[in-house]
C-alpha cells in the first residue's frame, strides 16, 4: 500500500465523520523531543471542538500518569498497550494480564541481560525504572538487521519485541497499541466506531494502529517515511510536516474546513 499525502479533499474526508483521535506521542506530538506551544494550542482546539484525544504511547507508566493530568486529553495508554490512565481517574487500568508484577519485572530483567550479553552497547532507557509491563532500552545506532535479531531473540524466549524512534521494548507477546486501544474504546468510549477514530503515529511500534482492517482512518506524520520498509501496515495518509508540526498541520486542516 502506498502512502498518500494529505490534501484538502482528503482532509475533508478525514474530518467528515471523525469523532476521536488516538495518537502516538514521541516523534508525533513532540518536536525534537519537546512539546511546543503550537501543539498545546492544537490540543486545546480539539478539546473545544469536542473531539477527544487519547495518547497511545510506548512511554512508561510513571511518565504517562503525570502527563495525563496536565495535558488537555481524555486519557492515555502507556507502554504500548500495557496500561490505561483515564483523565478523570487516579489509578491505572491494566490492559495486559500480569499475575505478579515483581516476578514479571524479574523475568523482563533476565531477558534484558540475555540481550545485553549479545549486544553490550545497549543501555536501559531513562524511564525504565518507572515501568510496570515492559522493559526498554535506548534505540541508538542499532541497524535494521540488529533489530530483527533482537526480535528473534525475544521471540525465542517467549517475549514480544517492538521499537520506536527512541526505544526498544521487551513486552508480553499480546501487548500492542491496537489491542490496547480497542479495549479502551470498548470499555470507555463505546459510542465511537473504529471508522470514526483517527490514529496517528510515526514509527514501527505504531504499525498496528495503521492496520486498515482495524482503523481505516490513519495518518503518519512525515517522519514515518523513514520506516517505509519496516512497517507491516502503512498509514492511509501522510502529512507534509514532520513530528509535532505534522500533527498541528492535521488539526489546522480542520480549522480551514470550518
Amino acid at each position: 500500500m502506498a502512502f498518500s499525502s494529505i490534501n484538502s479533499a482528503i482532509a475533508a474526508h478525514c474530518w467528515k465523520n471523525l469523532r476521536l483521535i488516538a495518537t502516538d506521542m514521541d516523534g508525533t506530538l513532540t518536536r525534537q523531543g519537546k512539546f511546543s506551544g503550537d501543539l498545546l494550542q492544537a490540543l486545546e482546539n480539539l478539546q473545544a471542538a469536542d473531539i477527544p484525544v487519547l495518547i497511545v504511547t510506548g512511554r512508561s507508566a510513571g511518565w504517562v500518569s503525570g502527563l495525563v493530568n496536565y495535558l488537555p486529553v481524555q486519557g492515555a495508554i502507556a507502554e504500548n498497550g500495557g496500561l490505561y490512565y483515564p483523565a478523570d481517574g487516579d489509578q491505572p487500568v491494566f490492559l495486559s494480564t500480569i499475575a505478579d508484577i515483581t516476578t514479571h519485572r524479574q523475568h523482563l530483567a533476565d531477558t534484558y541481560q540475555r540481550l545485553k550479553s549479545e549486544f553490550p552497547q545497549i543501555h536501559e532507557s531513562a524511564d525504565n525504572g518507572f515501568r510496570l509491563t515492559d522493559w526498554t532500552f535506548d534505540n541508538r545506532d542499532l541497524t535494521v538487521h540488529q533489530l530483527e535479531h533482537l526480535n528473534a531473540l525475544c521471540t525465542s524466549m517467549g517475549w514480544g519485541f517492538t521499537y520506536s524512534s527512541v526505544q526498544c521494548h521487551i513486552k508480553p507477546t499480546s501487548q500492542d497499541k491496537a489491542i490496547g486501544l480497542i479495549q479502551v474504546l470498548r470499555d470507555y468510549f463505546p459510542q465511537y466506531q473504529p471508522e470514526q477514530v483517527l490514529t496517528v503515529g510515526d514509527s514501527p511500534n505504531d504499525g498496528s494502529l495503521f492496520n486498515p482492517q482495524l482503523f481505516p482512518l490513519s495518518v503518519g506524520v512525515a517522519n514515518v517515511l523513514d520506516y517505509t520498509d519496516e512497517l507491516d501496515y502503512k498509514p492511509a495518509y501522510v502529512t507534509v510536516a514532520t513530528e509535532g508540526d505534522g500533527f498541528c498541520e492535521l488539526v489546522q486542516y480542520r480549522k480551514q474546513l470550518m
